[in-house]
């Protein structure tokens, strides 16, 4: 499964969630349908991914945690705010960049319509490989 299929796949369950449960609950909540709907599919998914950070050889093992990975190729940092700003979406490509993964989504469950929650996010994107 390719990247963008695992993509397809996490918004779809987004948007099924989003549906069925009221806005406004607990990341935590999001996060463990998110995983279930996923893990339904067939796909591999982590919670509370360490991702570790390292300076001057020194390792810090739980420099972040990422929500979720999915297949460990694909990151997801939920968010239950009034409005994602900039923090938001640099906190994901640092984790992208950190754990050296191309593609990761920030969703924001308080939205009123979930595509406006989402938002896309690649890593070192290359044209040609699309």
């Amino acid at each position: 499964m390719t990247e963008d299929e695992i993509g397809r796949a996490i918004v779809d369950v987004a948007v099924q969630i989003h549906r069925e449960i009221v806005p406004g609950l607990l990341e935590s909540v999001y996060e463990v349908l998110l995983a279930h709907e996923l893990r339904q599919r067939g796909l591999r998914v982590e919670r509370q991914v360490p991702i570790p950070v390292v300076y001057q050889g020194l390792t810090f093992d739980e420099g972040f945690r990422a929500d979720i990975f999915v297949e460990s190729r694909v990151i997801i940092e939920l968010k239950c705010v009034e409005k994602l700003n900039n923090a938001h979406k640099k906190q994901l490509l640092t984790y992208l960049r950190l754990a050296d993964k191309r593609l990761g989504y920030l969703l924001n469950f308080s939205e009123a319509l979930m595509k406006q929650g989402i938002t896309r996010t690649v890593n070192r994107f290359n044209e040609a490989e699309s």
